[in-house]
């Protein structure tokens, strides 16, 4: 997450805007290079991640991931953990391992380039348990409808001050108009060879359905940043912190919601940090003539003060909770969010002119084939059509994603599942 707010960050604040009337054309005018990092060391027990990009333009929208790069986090104990690039930009710790309390770590990066990026020592001093994490049916600030998430948490040291938040959501999608058999469409041939007959070639069935298609499940994970302070409050407790907002209506909670929430105990240092980054990134000020300057880290190049970094090396320690509700624990008596296709059944006439009869045709007032459909895959099988009327065929069907759920999500059921 932080790691895309960064190339927000570095691409508005490198921006030359100029004021239209009628088009409003972001083009960028100066850019500088600089190195992205996303690193956070945690207390939990597993291989580390640390991805690596290149800022890009404003009108660039693929990331430029840095490749073939040495990746060492050090700590004062002498002990050294090497990374490898398991995808281009992604790097993983070789050895699954764990931040210790009171241990300065640092990160040092060495790019194809021969340039040397390392951080500031980082550590963390205190632990905060995350206590309970619940929902609740309300409004939010604006007074929409919909369900408030919130989290409690506690450190019995009271060393606690500073917090940053992600989560990670996963909801069950059901397929409203599946059915257990679909089109098998083969040895079709659009063109006839025979130029003179307009009638085309195939084989269709309908077949029972040979994978899951009925129920599947979405994980998306939180994409701005979250944070909270007890630096005012007599003790490190915290209640009712609002992790999450969702519509009432929003099609995610039709069925079955699971939000894992974790919680990152900050230093000032970073917490700060990461609070002018998302000032910078979410405010209108980017847009205004006086642009904000470069956001420094605790990461710097080597001997190369000209050389721009972005990102934070943060050590921390890490809560996580999981809640999981269904749309009927809150709205019992009410209808379900609309799914999000209408998915209203239709038909249209099975086959199509060959694309290569040279005879006349006399016009086609027809919409497109379902075999032709079926061949690029954007309808499902729903029912068999007794109606004779113009342009109908032998069959109803729907939009595909209204009988398969593959394209929502995906039909594995996730470990940590529980209906």
């Amino acid at each position: 997450m932080q790691f895309y707010k960064s190339l927000i960050l570095f691409i508005f604040i490198n921006l030359g805007f100029t004021a239209c009337v009628e088009t409003f054309d972001f083009k960028t005018e100066t850019f500088e290079e600089a190195l992205v990092i996303e690193a956070s060391l945690t207390n939990e027990n597993k291989r580390h991640q640390v991805l690596l990009s290149r800022a890009i333009r404003f009108e660039d929208s693929i990331v430029s991931p840095e490749r073939n790069a040495r990746i060492v986090i050090r700590d004062d104990k002498q002990n050294e953990f090497s990374f490898e690039e398991v995808e281009p930009g992604i790097y993983k710790s070789n050895l699954a391992f764990s931040a210790e309390k009171g241990v300065n770590y640092s990160l040092q990066v060495l790019t194809e380039d021969g340039t040397s990026y390392i951080s500031d020592p980082e550590n963390f001093e205190s632990e905060s348990e995350i206590t309970n994490v619940y929902a609740e049916r309300g409004t939010n600030a604006e007074g929409i409808e919909g369900i408030n998430i919130y989290t409690d948490a506690v450190d019995f040291s009271n060393k606690s001050k500073y917090y940053r938040y992600e989560y990670d959501e996963t909801y069950k999608i059901i397929a409203p108009n599946w059915t257990s058999v679909d089109f098998k469409l083969t040895n079709y041939q659009p063109c006839n060879p025979n130029s003179n007959d307009p009638s085309i070639i195939y084989d269709l069935q309908v077949v029972t359905r040979d994978e899951e298609q009925q129920v599947c499940f979405k994980t998306l994970n939180s994409q701005n940043i979250i944070q909270n302070s007890s630096a005012n409050l007599s003790n490190s407790q915290i209640q009712r912190f609002p992790i999450r907002f969702i519509k009432a209506g929003d099609f995610i909670i039709s069925h079955r919601y699971s939000i894992l929430i974790k919680q990152y105990v900050q230093s000032a240092n970073a917490f700060s940090y990461y609070q002018n980054l998302d000032n910078f990134s979410s405010s209108n000020s980017v847009f205004s003539d006086i642009q904000p300057g470069f956001l420094n880290g605790n990461i710097s190049a080597e001997n190369e003060s000209d050389k721009k970094v972005l990102g934070y090396f943060e050590v921390t320690s890490i809560s996580k909770k999981r809640l999981f509700f269904n749309y009927r624990d809150f709205y019992p008596d009410e209808p379900l969010p609309l799914y999000v296709n209408k998915c209203v059944p239709f038909t249209a006439p099975l086959t199509h002119i060959s694309y290569c009869f040279s005879g006349p045709t006399g016009g086609n007032p027809c919409p497109q084939s379902l075999i032709e459909r079926i061949h690029v895959n954007t309808i499902s099988y729903a029912d068999q059509n007794e109606a004779e009327e113009m342009c109908s065929g032998p069959y109803l069907v729907v939009p595909r994603v209204c009988g398969d759920c593959t394209l929502l999500g995906s039909n594995e059921v996730p470990d940590f599942w529980v209906d």
